[in-house]
This record gives C-alpha cells, structure tokens and sequence, in this order.
C-alpha cells in the first residue's frame, strides 16, 4: 500500500512489492488506471519504474470504457503476478471497478496467492471501504460520479489515509473519525506505506495510527 509520492524512499517499497512474488525472474505486472484520460503516460512511467527492479512482462487493463474490459485484457491480467491499482480519483476508481465486475475476480485473486498493490486511490480501495477517501481535513477526493455503496475490496482489517500531514486540522478530522470507526486507522506520509505478507505486517516511512480518538507514531 503506497501513500504516494515518488521520492526515493519508494524504492523500498517498489523491491518489497517485486519481492512478494516470490520470483527472481520474468515477473509480471499489470496496470490498471483509475481512469482512462493520461492513464497512458503514467503507465509509461510505471513499467520504466518497475523495470529496474526486474519486472519483464507488462500488461495494461484499462477499465474505463463503456463496455469494459475484454476478456483477452482480464485473462491477462489474473495471469499476472502483480496487479497494480493506481492514484486518482478514489470514487471515480471504485465505480469503474464494481461496473466492471472486478471486486470478487480480484478478491479471489489474492486469496489464490497473487500479489496485489494499491497506490493512494487504489491502497484505499484494498480496504473495507473508502469512506475516508471524502473525509475534509485530509486532501480529500471529491464524490463527482455520485457512488453510493463505499464498500471495497476488504483485504485489509484497517482503513489507510494516505498524503498524511499531521497538520492541527488534519489530526483533528481523523481523530473524530476514528471514534466512529470500528477499524483502526493507518496514516501514511508520501513515500512511504505499508507491506503485507501473510501475517507480517511492515509500515515504512513516516506513519501513525488512530483509534476511538486517539493518535500514536508509529515509525
């Protein structure tokens, strides 16, 4: 789970994702953009990041389109050892995704033991709901395609804010939030987030957690 960012911390987290696979070679990845607009030239960026950290096959899943996507285009995808969500619009993205049918596809997918990673929008989207996606106070995402159901791919047992700035307001608005939240919640600053390999579980970066009101620093 990215916050975000691509500073140099990230590259911790970019070999620990590759290094999830359980492969030295001939990984896969595919792509899937929260949008279709410029998802081309992040996808670019994506497969030069990726490459140095020995990921050779590269796929690109583009959800955002009327008739969705085809089924050359999954199989693909669900062949790959890992699928990538991107940033964006969280509730733009989460729309594309239930219209797609892909919520069980990509639940099944990692209970199957595939590797599945979430930057900003999409590390929202792994857990139980994206209801802090709106949240004022925290660089919130705007509700633009008018999404009703908030539930997510629930991968994880926590919510995830990332961009996190522990600015007076931003703290404030979380810890309200969390006295009404039957998770916990994690805060992750740019460059840095969180890996999960079975029952390990391994925050980078700068990070705090938040629960019934309160906050704690965590690295």
């Amino acid at each position: 789970m990215y916050s975000g960012g691509q500073e140099r911390s990230n590259r911790t987290l970019h070999q620990e994702l590759v290094n999830l696979t359980g492969k030295r070679k001939g990984v896969s990845f595919t792509y899937v953009p929260y949008c279709h607009e410029g998802s081309e030239l992040y996808y670019n960026r994506a497969v030069q990041r990726y490459r140095s950290f020995g990921v050779r096959k590269f796929n690109f899943l583009d959800i955002d389109t009327p008739k969705g996507p085809n089924s050359d285009s999954l199989k693909k995808a669900f062949q790959s050892d890992i699928i990538y969500l991107s940033g964006g619009n969280t509730f733009y993205f989460l729309k594309n995704i239930k219209r797609s049918g892909l919520l069980k596809p990509l639940r099944k997918y990692v209970a199957e033991g595939g590797v599945i990673a979430g930057l900003s929008a999409g590390a929202h989207i792994m857990t139980p709901h994206i209801q802090l996606a709106g949240l004022k106070g925290t660089d919130p995402d705007k509700n633009e395609v008018g999404l009703k159901s908030f539930s997510a791919l629930n991968l994880v047992p926590f919510e995830f804010i990332p961009h996190f700035n522990p600015s007076t307001q931003g703290i404030k608005a979380v810890k309200k939030y969390s006295n009404s939240s039957k998770n916990p919640i994690y805060a992750s600053a740019d460059g840095g987030g969180i890996v999960i390999r079975d029952d390990r579980f391994t925050v980078y970066g700068k990070a705090w957690i938040f629960y019934e009101g309160e906050m704690l620093r965590l690295t």
